[in-house]
C-alpha cells in the first residue's frame, strides 16, 4: 500500500493557526522533497496559475463594509478633483463632472439608506457629503 501514488496536500496559507506569518518555505520533512518529480513541477501549468492567483490575493484589502464603500466613493471624487495622479499617465487631472456625479451617487445612497444606517454610518455619510459638496463649490468658483 505504501508504494501507491496518491496526492499530497500542502498548506500554502500565509499564516499559521496562531496568526503568525509562516516562513517562506513551509516546514517539510527532508524525505518528502525528493519524492516530488522535478520534471512534473517544471511542466505543470496549474501551479503557476495558482501562484498568480495567490499573488493577486496577497494584497491586503480592508474589510468590505458600508464605511469602506463610502470611503471608496469619496476617494473616487477626490481623484476626480485632481488630488491623485492617474496610475498610468502619472498626471493629476480634474474632471469636475465626474466628481459631481460621484457626489450625486453618494446623495442617492444617503436617500435610499435613510433609516437603515447606524449613527456612525449616518454621520460618516453626512460629513463626507458635506465636505465633498463644499469642495465642489470651491472648485467650480475657481
Amino acid at each position: 500500500m505504501e508504494d501507491e501514488k496518491g496526492f499530497v496536500i500542502k498548506d500554502r496559507r500565509r499564516f499559521d493557526d496562531s496568526g503568525e506569518a509562516r516562513s517562506e518555505t513551509p516546514p517539510e520533512k527532508a524525505a518528502d522533497k525528493p519524492q516530488e518529480p522535478k520534471p512534473e513541477a517544471k511542466t505543470a501549468e496549474p501551479p503557476k496559475e495558482e501562484k498568480t492567483q495567490e499573488a493577486g490575493t496577497e494584497q491586503s484589502f480592508p474589510e468590505l463594509n458600508f464605511a469602506t464603500f463610502v470611503f471608496s466613493l469619496g476617494t473616487s471624487a477626490m481623484y476626480h478633483f485632481g488630488d491623485f495622479p492617474d496610475p498610468v499617465t502619472k498626471k493629476a487631472e480634474r474632471n469636475l463632472e465626474a466628481a459631481k456625479q460621484t457626489i450625486d451617487i453618494l446623495a442617492i445612497l444617503k436617500e435610499k439608506t435613510r433609516g437603515n444606517l447606524n449613527d456612525d454610518e449616518d454621520r460618516l455619510l453626512e460629513s463626507l457629503l458635506y465636505e465633498l459638496r463644499m469642495r465642489y463649490v470651491r472648485e467650480t468658483a475657481k
